[in-house]
């Protein structure tokens, strides 16, 4: 029987753009959005936020809306991940590019990992996710009144 996983993933927009990040080093992991597990005990919306300052190094990320839930399969691991979705802005000033390296990955792997962010424009820039996190892209664009 597969263990599930809970993750809290985060879309982060500003002005009609969505942030994504690659792995430099781990290509194979193709693009996604910030999130990660949960630790014990923690609330999904304090999670995200955490997850979300932790791997992108922003400060000043705010909680919008949650966007919802599914389970996505990795049984090739032995896990399903129970995600749960939500809507952050970020109104400060931010690179069109930049590295940041998480020091703490949720997964439990040895940090730091380093990942390098951009922003891609919503919706026609947005490429496909790593795993199946696209999946409430179509809620979130929705709610941003761009669908």
């Amino acid at each position: 029987m597969a263990r599930i996983r809970h993750i809290a993933l985060a879309y982060i927009t500003q002005a009609g753009r969505l942030l994504v990040f690659s792995h430099p080093d781990l290509p194979e992991a193709g693009i996604q959005v910030p999130g990660g597990m949960l630790k014990e005990g923690e609330e999904p919306d304090e999670a995200v936020m955490r997850e979300a300052f932790e791997e992108t190094g922003l400060e000043g990320l705010e909680l919008r809306s949650y966007l919802g839930d599914c389970e996505l399969d990795a049984r090739e691991r032995g896990e399903v991940y129970h995600c749960r979705f939500y809507h952050l802005t970020y109104d400060g000033s931010a690179p069109e590019r930049w590295r940041h390296d998480e020091t703490d990955p949720s997964d439990g792997t040895p940090g730091p990992i380093a990942f390098e962010f951009f922003w891609v424009r919503l919706p026609d820039e947005v490429p496909r996710l790593f795993g199946g996190t696209d999946v409430m892209l179509p809620e979130l664009l929705e709610r941003l009144r761009l669908r």
